[in-house]
C-alpha cells in the first residue's frame, strides 16, 4: 500500500501546533524533510529499472526543496504553512507512484508550482494513454472530483462541462474560482487522470499544483 495522502486528510502537528509562524516554518520544514525518507524507502522497495527509480527519487528531491523554499519564503500563515506542506506531501507520494502514462497539469504555462492573480483561473490537463488506452478526468474520491485545500475563501472548480468522456488525447482547460483570493493567498489542487482500456479503468494517477496567489 502506497504512503499516499490519508485520503486527502491533511497532516496536522496537533499538540505540537505553534501559534508562531516562524517557529512552525522551521518544524514543517523539518518534517518535510524527516517524511520523505519513507517516500524514498518506497522507491527503495519497489526495485525499479535504474532510470525509473532515478526518475522518481529526483522529483522526490526536487519537491523537498521546493516545497521548503515555499515554506520559508511564500507562506505567510499557520494555514499557508499546512497548505504547502501538505501540498508537499501529495506530490512526494504521487512521485513515488510514478507516472506510466503522460500527465501535464498548467497554470499560466507553469506546472507544479505556479502564481496567478485573484479571479477565474484556467487550468490546462493534458493528457495521452499508452498505446491502446485512453484517458478522463477521473475521481479523487466517490463523491469529490477534485481535491483542493486553499487560504482563500470559496475557491472552487467548474465542473459544468466535465463528462466521463475518454480520449485518445486529452487537452481541456478548466476554470477555478479564486475571485475570492487576495495577494498572498494559495491554493493547491489535485488532479486525478483515469487511463481506461474498452471502458474499464486500469489505471489513475494525480498530479498536484500549487498556486500563489499575487
Amino acid at each position: 500500500m502506497l504512503p499516499l495522502d490519508k485520503d486527502g486528510v491533511p497532516y496536522d502537528e496537533g499538540s505540537e501546533r505553534t501559534d508562531n509562524v516562524e517557529d512552525y516554518k522551521v518544524t514543517c520544514i523539518q518534517f518535510i524533510k524527516d517524511i520523505s525518507n519513507d517516500y524514498l524507502a518506497w522507491v527503495e522497495y519497489y526495485k525499479l529499472p535504474s532510470e525509473e527509480d532515478k526518475r522518481r527519487r529526483d522529483r522526490i528531491f526536487a519537491t523537498v526543496e521546493r516545497t521548503n523554499e515555499w515554506i520559508a519564503k511564500v507562506a505567510t500563515t499557520i494555514k499557508g504553512i499546512d497548505v504547502v506542506m501538505n501540498d508537499g506531501i501529495q506530490k512526494m507520494a504521487e512521485s513515488t507512484a510514478g507516472y506510466p502514462f503522460q500527465i501535464g497539469v498548467f497554470v499560466n504555462n507553469t506546472s507544479g508550482y505556479t502564481m496567478a492573480k485573484p479571479g477565474m483561473i484556467e487550468i490546462n490537463i493534458k493528457s495521452t494513454g499508452r498505446e491502446g488506452r485512453k484517458v478522463k478526468i477521473g475521481w479523487h474520491q466517490k463523491d469529490k472530483r477534485f481535491l483542493i485545500s486553499t487560504t482563500g475563501k470559496d475557491v472552487t472548480i467548474n465542473e459544468s462541462n466535465l463528462s466521463d468522456t475518454e480520449f485518445d488525447f486529452l487537452n481541456i482547460v478548466l476554470k477555478m474560482n479564486a475571485i475570492g483570493c487576495q495577494q498572498r493567498d494559495l491554493i493547491s489542487f489535485t488532479v486525478i487522470v483515469s487511463e481506461t482500456m474498452d471502458g474499464q479503468e486500469v489505471e489513475r494517477r494525480g498530479m498536484t499544483t500549487i498556486i500563489h496567489i499575487t
